[in-house]
């Protein structure tokens, strides 16, 4: 009986993430409002998420709670128009995108930003730079970063097109969401940072000709990265 009660569970938490319901980095409910909600036991919650670990689906921190990640190729994340994002070439594909519409972003950023707008921009890059331990944070404040240039560019509709995608448009291979390859996951998150630091620099000295190049620079190699996991 439990183990079915562990499989009930774990299939409704695995449709929240698949569907978007919680989104990659979002906090999943507590053990105590899952035990209260599906009438579980503590070990029965417990064991449906280390069976979502095992897909690679949360990730559980001990003290803060358990964390989805983004789900793998294969299952239906959204792209723009609501167009499915199922495999790693359609990953790929809106990399594609994301490199035609936020290149232009960095720039009008450059261009528009107020002093506000900058500070949001810097705190969402310390905020991403001090992830680093914890994918589910780092994918999070990832996406802030990218979003908080779209609203900087002073055209709502670069902002409103990054708010569709959501977090699941940060495509982090698998290796960087496994904590267990750190030399990997190390060594690609702080060229991430490094990256991250390039485009902000561009972008808070008015110079949206390098703020474009950094942001495609970003996007190219966070291409490469992706295709390197396969």
């Amino acid at each position: 009986m439990s183990r079915n009660l562990t499989a009930d569970l774990a299939a409704d938490l695995r449709t929240r993430i698949v569907d978007g319901d919680i989104q990659p980095g979002g906090k999943l409910p507590s053990e105590n409002t899952l035990i209260s909600e599906f009438g579980v036991s503590r070990t029965v919650v417990r064991a449906a998420l280390t069976r979502l670990q095992a897909e690679g689906l949360v990730e559980t921190e001990r003290g803060r709670g358990s964390f989805a990640l983004t789900p793998p190729p294969g299952s239906p994340a959204a792209g723009p128009g609501g167009r499915p994002v199922a495999s790693t070439e359609d990953r790929l594909h809106l990399l594609d995108f994301r490199i035609g519409v936020e290149t232009e972003a960095a720039a009008l950023a450059a261009r528009n930003r107020s002093e506000r707008q900058l500070r949001t921009l810097h705190r969402a890059l310390e905020d991403f730079t001090g992830s680093g331990p914890h994918p589910a944070h780092a994918m999070k404040f990832d996406y802030e970063f990218h979003r908080a240039i779209a609203a900087a560019s002073g055209n709502p509709f670069y902002a409103d097109c990054l708010a569709s995608l959501g977090q699941t448009m940060i495509a982090m291979p698998r290796t960087r969401l496994m904590t267990g390859v750190e030399h990997y996951a190390r060594e690609n998150f702080e060229q991430v940072v490094q990256e991250h630091e390039s485009i902000y620099a561009a972008i808070a000295d008015g110079d949206a000709a390098s703020a474009s190049a950094a942001m495609r620079n970003h996007l190219a190699n966070s291409r490469r990265r992706l295709r390197a996991a396969r």
